[in-house]
């Protein structure tokens, strides 16, 4: 069965070779063209394809909107950016609104037949610094997404073993002298670890140091 393809593009040197390519290539139809955001609209509600080619940089239309609208419209149908843009914003946007393919329009003929293809075929054609970038910005999400999982961690899951059993033993009264004696380790380093845990716990004082241990389930008594 034939691919039916649409395609919104106000470029007329573009749009006349991408309809070119479509209307050369074997399996595919060519079944409707808008060369504006308000023609594109009006051909998505007279015509259903396949696959819309949509460009972003329209005269009277953000290209999301068009995406938004075809897949609204007929759920079933693929949307394949066509544009001139490869920067960030343009290829989240595209994506957030539910492209399934994104190409620059440099990419060759073949390039184009095949994006076709593959979209069709469940796949999501990108044009390689689309695919690098997008790589790029996943990573940068999920470092952002560690940093804040981290900072969001309980002071306590940073507490030392060291630190932990130092606060067990100041739960008991227990003054750092006795402390120091028990663990092997001098007055001074008991008083430093005495610091890092209130630090950490954000407490001023042994009482609110125990007092949160005991909530977080450090000390039992």
């Amino acid at each position: 069965m034939a691919i039916s393809v649409s395609i919104i593009e106000d470029n007329p040197t573009f749009l006349q070779r991408f309809a070119s390519t479509i209307r050369s290539e074997p399996g595919f139809v060519l079944v409707g063209t808008a060369t504006d955001g308000a023609e594109g609209m009006a051909l998505i509600d007279r015509v259903r394809s396949d696959v819309y080619l949509i460009d972003l940089g329209l005269p009277d239309m953000d290209g999301t909107a068009l995406i938004r609208h075809a897949l609204e419209t007929h759920p079933g149908a693929n949307v394949m950016v066509i544009t001139v843009f490869g920067d960030d914003a343009h290829v989240i946007s595209s994506i957030e609104a539910g492209a399934t393919g994104y190409i620059l329009k440099d990419s060759s003929q073949r390039e184009l037949v095949e994006g076709i293809h593959e979209i069709r075929d469940g796949g999501s054609p990108l044009s390689p610094v689309v695919a690098n970038k997008l790589l790029r910005l996943f990573r940068a999400k999920q470092s952002e997404k560690r940093s804040r999982e981290k900072s969001a961690e309980p002071a306590y899951t940073s507490l030392t073993e060291r630190e932990i059993q130092i606060l067990r033993l100041l739960s008991t009264g227990v003054g750092f002298r006795e402390i120091g004696e028990t663990l092997g380790i001098s007055v001074h380093t008991v008083a430093q670890h005495n610091r890092n845990i209130y630090s950490k716990l954000v407490v001023r004082s042994r009482g609110e140091a125990v007092f949160e241990a005991t909530k977080i389930g450090l000390i039992n008594f």
